[in-house]
């Protein structure tokens, strides 16, 4: 989700975070963001959560069922997640029975209760009876009144509303925050469940819409409904959703590099005509991504843009919409160009997201610039599709007055701890400025592509995208992303020049810092600057105009 932090409206607000996450990192942290005894001898496999939403007075009940596997001996202890004020009811496991398959060649199932240890958001159980290669569920049964979002996607937590019309208006926004916010999971990137099936109660007058395909309704003749939605595909808590209200549906055939792709949209039922012209960007966005990106990752799973009440967020097949059915950013270009109000601000980049993301997750948190970088400088190549190489330019160069240079973009690892917002904007530019050393457009498009199909619905480090980019361009690129993603000094090129004579250094790098630049002196040229002073000599020509390539976003300064 794209976290515009120069906006007055979220000034005070993202000031108040930015306090809140400069504290020490406690022992709930670590159990909330690291991959601790708990969780790292168990894959999750499969979600089947079931959620009744009880309207008047905000609260949820339900169960996950959680089959799993374990993939590692030695320990026993397992950990849910799940935030207070939210409460665990019972837990069951059924498993196989190991004694009578032993005895008798046959494996029972067995279902038991378990009791378990509460710590702060996490519950522990004693999963003795479990060993490898055998796949038993977890039901846990749970109700409460979770929190609710002030001002989501950004806090995170449900979200409340009522339409134009006065109808209820429900959905949640959880990410970083986390999906334990309302339902039990194993609540880490890492470990995304293989599928998962969505069984949501509301009111009968109203439509619940969530991630995949849909798979059935039931009326339970006590003016509820329960909508059944699943997706095949591997998916992370985060994305897993519901949306509540008075839903209208139309739909269209993308024919893309896979095949037919349904693309179903949900809206409220008096956005249906403003949703029929602006959601045009939807096919636009999803022909040129496919050009940049390769296959849309969730053919079998459809695609699905979805009413929300908030902004946006990149729910897998089912995007949350909420721009106000305005090109820009609620009207506005962000990068000031004027290229930023050609599309929809929402469509493009969090649809973004079911490449970068969603199709490849980070493990940790702390590598968020994989998820928000690229998916930033998605906007940049959709506008050069559409509308030319030069418009992408000025576009993704207008974003640099949003960097902050505030803090390193790579977060804290192991505490649930995102770095800072430049993983947006700064990332976005990052990216471009590799793109202007590998020198080949069509090579980087490839590049791209192949980091979808070599990571295809898999979790990852940022490492080993920054590897994958290196190899595959065959220029080492780990000075680059140390510079720009783990301090928050931007590179300056020194340089004097002396009539005929340039002269030039890096300063302001972590050491070895090597990155080529194009620049202009007499005529347009390259050069490969250290941290040792370099000349070039193009006696007797007797223009001395030099400018380095606006693209590379670097500092420059002149010295006598």
């Amino acid at each position: 989700m794209k976290k515009i932090i120069k906006l007055a409206i979220l000034s005070s607000f993202i000031f108040q975070l930015s306090s809140l996450y400069a504290q020490p990192f406690t022992h709930a942290d670590t159990l909330r963001g690291s991959i601790g005894p708990g969780r790292d001898w168990w894959d999750a496999t499969k979600y089947d959560l079931h959620v009744k939403f009880n309207l008047e007075d905000s609260t949820i009940s339900g169960k996950n069922i959680i089959s799993f596997t374990r993939i590692k001996n030695g320990n026993n202890l397992m950990q849910i997640d799940l935030q207070e004020p939210m409460i665990i009811d019972s837990i069951f496991v059924t498993h196989p029975n190991i004694a009578t398959g032993k005895t008798y060649g046959l494996i029972d199932n067995i279902e038991e209760k378990v009791d378990f240890k509460k710590d702060g958001n996490a519950y522990f159980i004693e999963a003795n009876f479990i060993s490898t290669g055998f796949h038993p569920e977890l039901t846990i049964y749970y109700h409460g009144k979770p929190r609710i979002a002030k001002l989501a996607p950004w806090d995170g937590g449900l979200v409340y509303k009522k339409d134009k019309n006065n109808n209820p208006w429900v959905s949640i926004a959880c990410q970083g925050l986390g999906a334990s916010v309302w339902y039990p999971c194993k609540d880490h990137q890492s470990d995304e469940p293989d599928s998962a099936s969505m069984h949501f109660t509301c009111p009968d007058t109203l439509t619940a819409v969530s991630n995949g395909r849909f798979s059935g309704k039931t009326n339970n003749n006590d003016g509820t409904a329960t909508y059944n939605w699943a997706v095949i595909s591997p998916i992370n808590n985060y994305n897993i959703i519901p949306y509540i209200g008075k839903y209208v549906n139309f739909n269209e055939t993308y024919k893309g590099e896979k095949g037919n792709l349904d693309m179903d949209y949900w809206v409220l039922e008096e956005n249906l005509e403003k949703a029929k012209k602006q959601f045009i960007d939807a096919p636009r966005m999803m022909k040129a991504f496919e050009h940049w990106f390769g296959p849309y990752p969730f053919y079998e799973d459809g695609y699905k843009l979805v009413d929300a009440p908030y902004l946006g967020m990149e729910h897998q097949s089912a995007v949350a919409y909420g721009n106000g059915y305005k090109n820009g950013y609620y009207g506005k270009d962000l990068s000031g160009s004027g290229w930023g109000v050609k599309w929809d601000f929402i469509i493009v980049p969090e649809n973004g997201h079911e490449w970068f993301a969603n199709n490849i997750t980070t493990k940790d948190i702390a590598d968020m610039w994989v998820h928000e970088g690229f998916t930033d400088y998605s906007e940049t190549l959709f506008t050069e599709y559409y509308y030319g190489k030069e418009a992408a330019s000025e576009y993704v160069i207008g974003l640099r007055k949003n960097i902050e240079n505030d803090k390193p973009i790579i977060g804290n690892y192991g505490v649930n701890n995102e770095g800072s917002g430049d993983m947006y904007f700064k990332a976005g530019n990052m990216i471009h400025t590799i793109r202007q050393v590998i020198n080949n457009d069509e090579k980087f498009r490839q590049i791209l592509r192949g980091m979808n199909k070599t990571f295809y619905h898999q979790t990852v480090t940022s490492k080993q995208v920054e590897d994958y980019i290196s190899k595959q361009s065959n220029i080492d690129f780990s000075k680059v992303f140390d510079q720009y993603l783990r301090t928050i000094k931007i590179p300056t090129l020194e340089y004097k020049i002396d009539k005929y004579k340039l002269s030039y250094r890096w300063t302001d790098c972590v050491k070895g810092f090597n990155m080529p630049l194009k620049i202009t002196f007499k005529t347009s040229q390259w050069i490969k600057p250290t941290g040792k002073w370099k000349t070039l000599n193009l006696y007797p020509e007797s223009d001395n105009t030099f400018e380095v390539d606006k693209n590379f976003y670097i500092n420059t300064k002149k010295v006598n």
